[in-house]
């Protein structure tokens, strides 16, 4: 008679297993998937943007070249990455031919002002003789002539004489401005003639960031507008819009806006960096970055609904700023948003909210 029994006690175990209790089951739906905190969305006070993106390259370039031909390098004192300052030596020619004309031309003028004295002595005496009848006319006139042709060749020979010292100062080539060496092209030993490129130097070492903005924004942007760029590294470098570029590329309907850079930052020229010019300030709807949810490229959120249980809601997202991110639409003021933790929620799933202090 046991038998039966120990089957059906065995039966009834094997059924309390496979089938949990009404109460058990209800415990475990009612189990709160996450302990979340909730935040109203705030209001900030942003301004509006321009995306952009462009090269940093020089204020200005300076070319320094020679003014002098035929004259051989006989020293090269500066090199790519040199700072200099204006009229600071950064390249010596030779001086010998020079230097040789130029004591010959000093000669010429000393002989110009003996020729000068002779011939204005003796249209002194003409002129005190003038009178007495003692010498012609004609004599006269030859000393007056004499004396003015004298004074011309020695007018003239002063004047190749400063000629001379011009050529002589050019031997010594110096900087144009203070700036930065970016490259260099004068060798020693080397020829130059006129107008040979010899270095090429970032003015005042200013660089400035010329961005391509959409045609579309230029009736926005003017000068003296803040301009943020991404820089090397992740430094982010604030500077000031100098100029809008007055025309259009006609292939990528782009203009260039020239932002200039603190004088104190001074990052490598010819990077291609990104960044974004600053607009008028207007209201901006701001919830964390953290209580947005991508899911299929859409962004969403999780706000609170009734019995504590969240909705899933798409949004649409636009300005970010220090962890924050603009909501444009989808929620309003009065939502509460899931902050964090929303990658591991469902749509109406029931949630534990902590307490906040």
């Amino acid at each position: 008679m046991r038998k039966p029994y120990i089957l059906l006690a065995a039966v009834l175990v094997c059924a309390a297993l496979q089938f949990p209790s009404r109460n058990g089951m209800a415990e475990q739906a009612g189990a709160p998937a996450l302990t979340v905190s909730l935040a109203q969305p705030g209001q900030r006070d942003w301004p509006e943007t321009v995306p952009a993106s462009g090269w940093l390259k020089p204020w200005q370039d300076a070319i320094i070249a020679s003014e002098t031909s035929g004259l051989r390098i006989t020293d090269v004192l500066v090199d790519v990455g040199s700072v200099v300052k204006k009229g600071q030596t950064l390249v010596r020619l030779s001086q010998d031919s020079v230097l040789a004309e130029f004591r010959k031309q000093e000669a010429a003028v000393v002989t110009a002002k003996a020729n000068l004295a002779k011939a204005t002595a003796n249209a002194d005496r003409a002129r005190q003789l003038r009178s007495s009848g003692a010498v012609s006319a004609e004599k006269i006139t030859e000393y007056f002539a004499d004396e003015q042709t004298a004074t011309a060749s020695l007018a003239s020979e002063e004047a190749a004489l400063d000629g001379a010292k011009i050529k002589l100062a050019q031997t010594t080539i110096t900087a144009v401005d203070d700036g930065l060496i970016t490259s260099r092209s004068a060798n020693l030993g080397a020829v130059v003639s006129t107008g040979t490129e010899l270095f090429r130097l970032v003015r005042q070492q200013r660089v400035e960031w010329q961005a391509e903005v959409s045609a579309r924004h230029l009736p926005r942007i003017s000068e003296g507008l803040k301009a943020t760029i991404n820089g090397p590294d992740g430094l982010q470098i604030e500077g000031k819009v100098r100029l809008v570029g007055p025309s259009v590329s006609t292939d990528t309907s782009r203009a260039i806006v020239y932002v200039a850079l603190p004088a104190d930052i001074r990052p490598r020229i010819g990077l291609y960096v990104m960044g974004n010019i600053e607009l008028q300030t207007t209201p901006a709807l701001t919830v964390p970055e953290t209580a947005i949810v991508f899911r299929d490229g859409i962004s969403y959120v999780f706000t609170s609904g009734e019995g504590q249980r969240v909705r899933r809601i798409r949004v649409e997202t636009g300005r970010r700023n220090n962890g924050e991110v603009e909501i444009v639409a989808g929620i309003d003021r009065s939502s509460k948003v899931v902050t964090a933790g929303g990658a591991f929620l469902s749509d109406n799933d029931l949630v534990k909210v902590a307490e906040t202090h």
